[in-house]
Order: C-alpha cells, then sequence, then structure tokens
C-alpha cells in the first residue's frame, strides 16, 4: 500500500471519523466500505478516464459505498484542482452518470468561496492530497433524510473547526502526514 493511500485512510479515521466532521463515515469504514485509489498519472485525461473506471468499479460493486480517489501528483494549486473538479463533474454528467454519483471535494489547501484562507473552516475539507471523493447519491439522499440534524452538519462542522483554530488542523495533518505504510 502507497504512502498516499496509507496517509488518506489515517486521515478519514483520524480526523473525519473521530473528530465526526462527516457523521456517516463511521459506519462505512467500520464496515469497510470505501474503497482508496491512487491515481495512476497527473495527466487529466488520465485522472479523468480513472475517475470513471471508479464509477464502473463502483456499478458492479454494490458492497463498496464509495471511492476516494486520490491524485497525490499534478493538482498541488488548489485553482488547477478546481479546473479538475469541474471537468470531473461535467464527465460525470456526459457519462451518464449524474443523479448516480456525485464528488466530493478535498484538497490540502481547501478554501471556501468567500472564505479566507486562514479561515479554521477550511481544514473541514482540507486533506493530505488532492482527492475526488464518489458518492452514491442515493446513499447521500437516505442519510440525509434519516439523519436528524443533517442540514446542521456544516455549520456544527464550521464551529467545531472555529473552536479548535488552525494549529489543530496543522497538527492533525502533520500527523496524518507521517503515518507510514502498513
Amino acid at each position: 500500500m502507497s504512502a498516499e493511500i496509507t496517509q488518506t485512510k489515517a486521515w478519514v479515521a483520524g480526523v473525519i471519523v473521530k473528530y465526526n466532521i462527516c457523521p456517516f463515515a463511521r459506519a462505512e469504514l467500520e464496515r469497510d466500505s470505501i474503497r482508496y485509489v491512487q491515481a495512476d498519472s497527473s495527466d487529466t485525461a488520465s485522472v479523468l478516464a480513472q475517475l470513471i473506471a471508479e464509477c464502473q468499479w463502483l456499478d458492479d460493486n454494490p458492497q463498496t459505498a464509495t471511492t476516494l480517489l486520490i491524485v497525490p501528483s499534478g493538482y498541488d494549486d488548489f485553482y488547477q484542482y478546481l479546473d479538475l473538479l469541474d471537468m470531473a463533474t461535467e464527465l460525470l454528467a456526459l457519462e451518464g452518470y449524474e443523479g448516480i454519483y456525485q464528488l466530493a471535494s478535498f484538497h490540502p489547501d481547501y478554501c471556501f468561496a468567500g472564505s479566507h484562507a486562514n479561515d479554521p473552516a477550511n481544514y473541514t475539507n482540507r486533506a493530505p492530497y488532492p482527492v475526488l471523493h464518489i458518492l452514491r447519491e442515493a446513499d447521500v439522499s437516505r442519510v440525509m433524510q434519516n439523519a436528524d440534524d443533517a442540514d446542521d452538519i456544516v455549520a456544527r462542522n464550521i464551529e467545531f473547526a472555529r473552536r479548535k483554530g488552525a494549529d489543530f488542523f496543522v497538527q492533525l495533518l502533520k500527523t496524518v502526514k507521517e503515518s507510514q505504510p502498513s
């Protein structure tokens, strides 16, 4: 297993699940239904082809809830990553996956629109590497309908991140990046 996959798994367990950033991730982590895949290339066309291949893999493997496609090189610049994300979203629609899969986005320099780069709230979407997170829309809809506080998740995460502060998350991500492959 690559260092990038090991570190992303450590981030999911040690940040996303531990601090309940996504309250739905714990069940999938415990079920071992999260697929971690590292992009084979930094070339945009190759990454997009791999994204569609992952959608096809999810089509054929319904026991897997979600895939995190880790793109460790070529998209260090957040705005270049956002361009990739836009192309990926458009490609999902072109390939007939609109309404079936959606993407969540994570990047080491994630910054919400209208937010200052050093706002701790951005850490709710900061990961050790750029990630295209492929989610089944039916699962997202089901979970959101059954959650008592689904609308409060984002506000709760922002409040938590700001209360903890950027230094807290910088240290968490540093610890994750020091994780070694097993």
